[in-house]
């Protein structure tokens, strides 16, 4: 039977990494006090497709025998393609049972209709974390999002091996790069640029496009030359610390004095987020202004992410501030979060090799010979039986030399019981 592309399915060793990477999120999450939730599968369709930006990728959800007379279009329903979508509308339909700022965070799949490429599939996990808030939301929201995934992320570089990696040459497994909108927005508002989100999303094709290519894409957007490369210039500041104040402070004064508030008030938040990361060992935290995130619906810090090794990924943790992540009408309820892609970046490491040492949580196994009618390991456990795992015991009857081998070469440490024994 052919495997079903862009659906992975790991094998159990595999899948012991992908359950010690959740683990050590859920760790750190809860640790700074995100409270758990999962929300429902499935979303309306008319919900999901509410920002329209990809409305082809939308897996939709019907009865085989449905004939499409059963309900109005309001009725279809569609898995879910993110977890922030339903997120929004979890919080709109239990507000007045929520806590707020309320901090959550969220590990479950979703699902995708895109092509199947290495690093992107149909059906993947997400970790989510976010900080709601009814009404208004202080900036420091902002700064607690960005140290809890800069602490995660080096949780995850240790459970998967690469602990101390900052030490070293090649530097730490993941590199968080923050950002800020009001960054961009009023420098280009301070040039002059009438359309700021249009060069932003030119901006944000840097990684994938040469600088000459950007520059034509910005004489598109209407900026002459002089602006276009002093744009071009902006964004290629990246700094490991607040060092990048003054580089903008000096590039503002090189393009004709450039001033606006926004880029003031972005210049001291992004700084406050850096500055607050600092000190996190295991995760290399940068100033970036190329990462400009070119959805319009964020209006502050943006944060993207890099893997040392995998950088043919792209980002694989995103997110940012959205001052209207969820509204009812009468109340909005701004919000500031950060989505890391588990199967993104664990299904190419495994790939390349990653697995763990064993496919089994059993830590030793005990063969007990035919003649024996019983054993007692804390539970009563019978040798009769095909086998039974008890605290970390895994007990199977009859095992031959060469069956014991392979245990072995599975991890787990062989005990062979001859007489009987309680314990």
């Amino acid at each position: 039977m052919a495997r079903l592309s862009g659906f992975p399915e790991l094998l159990p060793a595999d899948r012991a990494v992908e359950v010690a990477v959740v683990d050590a999120l859920r760790r750190v999450f809860e640790l700074h006090g995100f409270a758990n939730v999962e929300t429902r599968a499935v979303e309306p369709v008319e919900t999901l497709l509410r920002k329209g930006e990809i409305d082809k990728e939308v897996y939709v959800v019907r009865r085989i025998h449905d004939d499409g007379t059963g309900g109005s279009s309001a009725d279809a329903l569609a898995l879910h393609f993110d977890l922030t979508v339903p997120f929004a509308r979890y919080v709109v339909e239990n507000a007045g049972h929520l806590a707020f700022p309320f901090r959550r965070y969220q590990v479950q799949k979703v699902w995708r209709g895109e092509r199947p490429q290495q690093g992107r599939f149909r059906e993947f996990t997400q970790a989510d974390i976010d900080i709601v808030g009814d009404g208004a939301l202080p900036f420091h929201a902002d700064v607690e999002v960005a140290r809890v995934m800069a602490e995660a992320l080096a949780a995850v570089a240790g459970v998967l091996g690469f602990a101390g990696a900052g030490d070293g040459e090649d530097g730490p497994l993941f590199t968080l790069q923050v950002s800020n909108r009001k960054v961009l927005e009023g420098f280009y508002r301070g040039l002059g640029v009438a359309e700021p989100t249009a060069v932003m999303q030119v901006v944000d094709k840097l990684d994938k496009l040469p600088a000459e290519r950007i520059l034509e894409l910005l004489a598109g957007t209407g900026l002459d030359d002089a602006s276009a490369r002093a744009c071009l210039a902006l964004a290629e500041i990246s700094t490991d610390d607040t060092s990048f104040v003054e580089q903008v402070r000096s590039l503002c004064r090189e393009a004709g004095d450039v001033q606006h508030p926004l880029l003031d008030e972005g210049l001291d938040e992004l700084a406050a987020v850096v500055a607050a990361c600092a000190d996190v060992e295991g995760v290399r935290v940068t100033a970036d202004l190329r990462i400009a995130r070119g959805l319009d619906y964020y209006t502050g810090t943006v944060f993207e992410t890099r893997m040392r090794g995998q950088e043919q990924l792209g980002s694989v943790c995103s997110g940012g501030r959205y001052d209207e992540l969820a509204s009812d009408g009468r109340r909005t309820y701004p919000g500031v979060g950060i989505s890391l892609g588990l199967s993104r970046l664990l299904v190419p490491l495994v790939a390349d090799g990653l697995t763990s040492t064993r496919a089994v949580p059993s830590a030793v196994l005990v063969a007990v010979a035919d003649h024996l009618p019983q054993i007692v390991v804390g539970l009563d456990a019978r040798a009769g039986d095909e086998f039974a795992c008890v605290a970390g015991l895994e007990l199977r009857p009859g095992q031959d030399s060469s069956q014991q081998l392979r245990a072995a070469e599975q991890g787990l440490l062989v005990v062979t019981l001859r007489q009987q024994v309680q314990v």
